[in-house]
């Protein structure tokens, strides 16, 4: 069920991309709460998954994976879109990449990628509720706002400019916190893959 609700999220954010584009100001206005659905899925599967006891490492790889399909997607379709600086996506998708390819390594210790953070300070910054809770707010209050900002630009175009300044400043505070999360990854990184190397000569002389 998690993960079907995971999944879900891909459809409907191919319905979003396609209103941003396709869809006349009013449209794009109205697109604004189906973001805010969209940001909300990726609560509500968490949710059912720890409710329905269907946490493991096959649903943590593929919320991650989905959130970020939808992030980058999203951060990019809004730079072509002429509402944020293209620098803001160039950062999350250099970030995502890095931090992905080391979380990947989780599977070598049996953890999810969340549960492999072995500094206490690194686990709060990447995993901790306040943390996690903070980033997703601040990437759903950037995405809704500039999918409002999108439709008033060609309806409001006074009341655009104050919601646009807003968003592009929320979008700015979500990119710093992308990169603060990211950051006790890549410096715990080295450690961790020294350890994957060992492991790995451990396993290789035992065959």
């Amino acid at each position: 069920m998690a993960n079907a609700i995971t999944l879900a999220r891909i459809p409907l954010l191919v319905i979003v991309v396609l209103l941003l584009y396709l869809g006349n100001p009013w449209m794009q206005v109205a697109t604004t709460p189906v973001v805010l659905i969209l940001i909300l899925m990726d609560t509500l599967d968490g949710m059912v998954a720890r409710r329905r006891h269907e946490v493991g490492m096959l649903g943590s790889k593929l919320d991650i994976a989905v959130d970020r399909i939808v992030e980058l997607v999203l951060w990019v379709v809004y730079a072509h879109l002429d509402l944020i600086p293209v620098a803001i996506p160039i950062i999350v998708i250099i970030r995502g990449e890095l931090v992905d390819t080391v979380r990947s390594f989780s599977l070598v210790w049996g953890k999810t990628p969340f549960g492999m953070m072995r500094t206490r300070w690194g686990r709060r910054l990447v995993g901790s509720g306040v943390m996690r809770t903070t980033y997703g707010v601040a990437k759903g209050v950037a995405f809704c706002t500039l999918t409002l900002t999108l439709g008033l630009r060609r309806l409001w175009a006074d009341t655009a400019g104050a919601i646009e300044t807003w968003a592009l400043a929320v979008s700015w505070i979500a990119t710093a916190l992308c990169i603060v999360r990211g950051a006790p990854v890549l410096v715990e990184a080295p450690t961790m893959l020294k350890d994957v190397d060992l492991l790995v000569e451990q396993q290789a002389a035992k065959r």
